[in-house]
């Protein structure tokens, strides 16, 4: 496979997984079983990519940030949205300091994505018939900083997915939900993969090959293309849809990945199949810790 073929099927499936609430992780986890592997720059670059493109489907919401001065309800949204941000900052601050490392097996995120589809499956139960609010409270603000963190600590819980899960289980409805989640996630990953990229263009060049920046601005583009057409899409989508879809897509992707990668792919019985290293994208998705050692 060319590297212009992989480089186009990678920049697809993270566009099209970054705000679903189905997890990147996972879906880039099965995809380099057969792709090979890109930088970690490389993948920095396209989420960053994929979350730029959706900011202009917020053209409201960007209005109600600039006039947050003078406007009481545009500086209560944005204020809400800026805690929810802090708590997740600070917490992966906290995290990172602490020494915590991320779990670096496949097993782990199919464990997270089964989890995350049956708890989507019970809170879609649990929500038919309810009267369902649109009013983001201080509460609801805080829960999404926490579960920005509860995503970054377990791959494959999917940041969106943790995120609007909780939401729904205050009983925010699924159109509003949804819209908090991205808006919150749009400084929440520009955050971390700007720290990211500047680490790695401040770093030392490894002695192996240097980065195509080419193929990595083709990588952005598709990404960030994809992306905004997909989260336009589910925008419209909650507005007549529940997320019962989504929660039987995460069983049967969580199922795919312990059949697949649990049996060492297709590549051959892997022994470190169940390592995440390949993917680098996963610890990029909410807040910066650090990756544990390689085992032998």
């Amino acid at each position: 496979m060319s590297d212009w073929l992989a480089v186009l099927i990678l920049g697809i499936i993270e566009g099209i997984t970054e705000f679903l609430p189905i997890s990147s992780t996972g879906h880039l986890l099965l995809a380099q079983q057969w792709l090979p592997r890109q930088s970690d720059l490389f993948n920095i670059f396209i989420q960053s990519g994929a979350v730029v493109a959706v900011i202009p489907l917020f053209p409201e919401r960007l209005r109600q940030v600039l006039r947050c001065t003078r406007d009481p309800a545009a500086r209560d949204f944005t204020l809400k949205v800026a805690l929810a941000f802090f708590i997740t900052g600070v917490g992966g601050f906290m995290l990172d300091r602490l020494g915590l490392e991320l779990p670096e097996r496949a097993l782990p995120v199919a464990i997270a994505l089964i989890v995350g589809g049956v708890l989507f499956l019970l809170a879609e139960h649990w929500l038919k018939g309810r009267e369902l609010k649109s009013e983001i409270t201080w509460t609801i603000a805080v829960a999404v900083g926490l579960g920005q963190l509860v995503a970054a600590v377990f791959p494959g819980t999917s940041r969106s997915g943790a995120t609007i899960l909780l939401m729904l289980a205050f009983g925010l409805s699924r159109p509003a939900a949804t819209e908090f989640s991205f808006i919150v996630g749009i400084p929440t990953m520009l955050a971390a993969g700007g720290l990211k990229i500047a680490k790695a263009l401040l770093r030392p060049p490894a002695a192996g090959p240097q980065e195509d920046w080419l193929l990595l601005a083709f990588g952005t583009i598709v990404s960030a293309v994809v992306s905004f057409i997909v989260v336009k899409w589910l925008l419209g989508f909650v507005q007549t849809h529940t997320f019962k879809g989504f929660g039987w897509y995460r069983i049967a992707l969580g199922a795919l990945v312990l059949l697949l990668v649990g049996n060492g792919g297709p590549q051959g019985a892997w022994h470190s199949a169940w390592d995440l290293r390949p993917v680098g994208i996963a610890a990029t998705a909410a807040v910066s810790v650090t990756p544990a050692e390689p085992r032998p």
